[in-house]
């Protein structure tokens, strides 16, 4: 292989299965090509394309989002010194055949797929080809070739008989390390300066979700390195996020073995990156550096929503402020239900103060921008201060309603108004809204946030107060009494009058006889 150049290969699969089965079915860099990359559909495939300039595209037909037909015609059109190899079964054959329309090199049949046909496909695909462009060849080193074929396996998951001499020429010393850096920061170049008995090898392990400028690499060092590479990491870089918001490095716990690399980079490494999301921004990104998790405690929605309901929207949103605040302590907790739930409460908002009849057409065109934020978000802060803005936006509907209400007249005190000159009457909420022309549950809300009792326990309480002046008066019958105050149903009016006052109808009018007769 000395002299020999590698063909750039890019895998187009949405079956995962399929992907890892064909990085490594062959010794890729040994017979002359280099995967460089791996996409689920056509659309991320020609992202791909557009920086990776493969040789050859490797691609199944069937796929969502855009199939293998589009990619391929997209290719040709775009990049004409492509070659495009097709995976297909039997029943995709004519759909297969109306891809060589568009210059399909060559096609495999999925349950031919093995190394002999693909190799024999690939070496007909590659006659085709030119040297690689740009007039610069590239040269396969056997051990570094080697090397990077182990690396991915191990982190694949693939059980391999590692020859413990040929890592030894790789790996010299003893410990190794997981580091994640940002791959527009020296932090690798300026621990190699310190370290100079430190070996360093990039992980293919392809972009991270979130994080498509960091760069994994599995740090070699001897005992010294390894119980000062930490304390040199964290002098070096106090915080592992910069001010600007940039990721600047990862660091797992030492292991012995290379062996243990799969193991470290998805239990240890991947969920040191997941714990970023809740952290303090100056937190160290090291095990040991971690403080001891608390329990994620479920949010009140229930309780929550009810806030909002009677418009309590600052003890509402305080609330939920203080619950977001709680996760710097529960960090295990999983990010995406963590980013669920807060697009749900978003959303159930919106609908919320829209059955209130307040106007939130301006919330409702900002929804998806809000949903796609929260997506897209890399820390708890970015939710923080999108949630500030989404209670500004709520603040203001709530706000403008308010102001509609008072320039129509009912403000609190034309309200509790209607109930002392109506409390007699079968009254109710609706009957309330009508006679002010609003929608029932805007004005329910209305009167539980700008009154310290909702409706009917401030109707209740009038009734009440209006029922004990009639028991001291007189010797109306309670019947009577119940009926004048409102209350149809004299059990109902006995219970809550109990309920209210302490005392039944009848001991409320006896205590009050024999308070007056003590007085004579």
């Amino acid at each position: 292989m000395g002299n020999r150049e590698l063909y750039r290969i890019l895998v187009v699969d949405d079956e995962i299965l399929v992907r890892q089965g064909i990085k490594h079915i062959l010794n890729w860099e040994q017979d002359g090509f280099q995967i460089v990359g791996e996409a689920s559909n056509g659309k991320e495939a020609l992202e791909l394309i557009e920086t990776l300039r493969p040789h050859i595209v490797l691609t199944d037909i069937v796929m969502p989002v855009m199939d293998g037909e589009e990619l391929t015609r997209l290719i040709k059109h775009n990049w004409p010194e492509i070659e495009v190899i097709v995976l297909s079964s039997f029943s995709e054959f004519d759909y297969v055949r109306s891809t060589f329309q568009s210059g399909v090199s060559d096609y495999i049949l999925k349950p031919h797929l093995e190394t002999g046909m693909l190799l024999e496909v690939l070496r007909k695909t590659a006659a085709k080809l030119p040297a690689p462009s740009g007039g610069v060849r590239q040269y396969a080193d056997p051990a570094s070739i080697s090397m990077q074929q182990t690396l991915e396996k191990l982190l694949a998951g693939y059980e391999l008989e590692l020859d413990r001499e040929q890592v030894e020429e790789w790996f010299p010393y003893p410990y190794f390390y997981v580091l994640g850096s940002s791959g527009n920061s020296s932090v690798l170049d300026e621990l190699k300066a310190l370290f100079p008995r430190m070996a360093a090898a990039k992980l293919p392990c392809g972009p991270i979700a979130g994080h498509p400028g960091l760069c994994v690499y599995v740090l070699n060092v001897d005992e010294e390195g390894r119980e000062a590479l930490p304390t040199k990491l964290k002098m070096l870089y106090p915080a592992s996020l910069s001010e600007a918001g940039e990721l600047l490095w990862v660091l797992s716990a030492p292991f012995p073995l290379l062996d243990q690399l799969g193991g470290v980079y998805r239990d240890v490494w991947i969920k040191l990156l997941q714990y970023r999301f809740f952290l303090p921004l100056d937190a160290a990104l090291m095990p040991g550096e971690l403080p001891e998790p608390e329990e994620v405690k479920e949010f009140p929605l229930q309780a929550f929503m009810e806030q909002i309901r009677r418009l309590q929207l600052e003890e509402g949103f305080n609330e939920l402020d203080r619950y977001i605040a709680q996760h710097t302590k529960a960090y295990t907790a999983e990010v995406f239900g963590f980013k669920s739930l807060i697009g749900n409460i978003l959303f159930n908002v919106i609908h919320m103060l829209g059955s209130l009849n307040l106007d939130v057409r301006a919330l409702d065109e900002a929804k998806y921008a809000y949903f796609k934020a929260i997506d897209e978000a890399e820390h708890v802060s970015g939710i923080t201060s999108l949630l500030k803005e989404f209670r500004r936006q709520a603040e203001d509907c709530v706000l403008a309603a308010q102001q509609a209400l008072q320039e129509g007249n009912p403000s609190m005190k034309l309200l509790l108004d209607y109930i002392d000159e109506h409390y007699a009457e079968p009254i109710s909420l609706t009957e309330m809204a009508r006679h002010f022309h609003f929608n029932p549950s805007y004005l329910s809300s209305f009167f539980a946030a700008h009154h310290h009792e909702g409706f009917k326990e401030h109707l209740n309480r009038v009734r009440i107060d209006k029922a004990a002046d009639l028991l001291r008066k007189g010797d109306i019958p309670i019947s009577e009494v119940s009926s004048r105050v409102g209350y149809g149903d004299h059990s109902y009016f006995c219970k809550v009058f109990k309920k209210s006052i302490g005392l039944s109808p009848t001991q409320y009018r006896r205590q009050y006889a024999e308070r007056v007769v003590k007085k004579l």
